[in-house]
């Protein structure tokens, strides 16, 4: 593991999941460096500029942020997929903070059926269709998604499973859970459990699951006194 960096005034973005390109970030990562960070947006195994593997596990995914990040950051943000396995590499990485936007923390038959469906759509889909789905995004975020859909290895998720669940059960660092307008990923219930387990969580208002694309400066604001 990497010696801790002190005074490391870093922010890690993790994103994983259905494409889970670190460029996703690319509009959040200048809005950042404006506050004094360095930015690091590491692409996870199967994902990105990053190569396709043998074998895909949350835990194997956390493992990489170990081996592959400086220790010490200040911050670091997990959104969707990447927020669970941020929350398995937390005190490994020696973080100061956390942040986890809208985690994908519980899944349902429901749920896991609809992401695999969702998983092979992303190998088909285009630009146009993406925009109507996401009508808010600007183009470079639609570029982003594409490009994410095109390099990522849909094997990644092979190990998705309802019986496995991701909700730690407690912050090991001072940890904000950011919530999506929708409240889909974090319901009230979860909400209240995190709430009483030591997380502050914070919703979004009119946003969905990626909130730093369907609205930035939303996404800015709610992370007031955590960046």
């Amino acid at each position: 593991m990497p010696a801790p960096v002190q005074q490391f005034r870093c922010v890690v973005g993790v994103e994983a999941g259905r494409d889970g390109l670190a460029d996703t970030w690319s509009r959040v990562a200048p809005r950042l460096a404006e506050r004094g960070y360095r930015v690091i947006m590491p692409d996870l195994r199967g994902h990105g500029d990053s190569p396709h593997a043998e074998q895909y596990t949350p835990g194997l995914f956390a493992a990489d942020l170990v081996q592959s990040l400086p220790a010490g950051a200040d911050l670091a943000i997990g959104h969707s997929f990447g927020a669970s396995v941020l929350s398995l590499a937390v005190a490994d990485l020696g973080l100061s903070r956390v942040v986890y936007s809208d985690p994908a923390w519980r899944f349902t038959d429901k749920s896991v059926a609809e992401i695999k469906e969702f998983v092979q759509f992303t190998k088909v889909t285009t630009a146009e269709m993406i925009q109507q789905m996401f009508p808010r995004w600007l183009p470079e975020d639609v570029e982003a998604e594409l490009a994410g859909y095109a390099r990522w290895d849909i094997r990644a998720m092979d190990w998705l499973d309802s019986a496995v669940q991701y909700v730690p059960e407690r912050p090991l660092v001072p940890s904000l859970v950011q919530g999506a307008g929708d409240h889909h990923l974090v319901p009230d219930d979860l909400a209240g459990q995190l709430r009483a387990a030591g997380f502050e969580v914070r919703y979004v208002a009119d946003t969905g699951h990626c909130i730093h694309r369907d609205d930035l400066e939303g996404f800015l604001a709610s992370l007031d006194g955590w960046i």
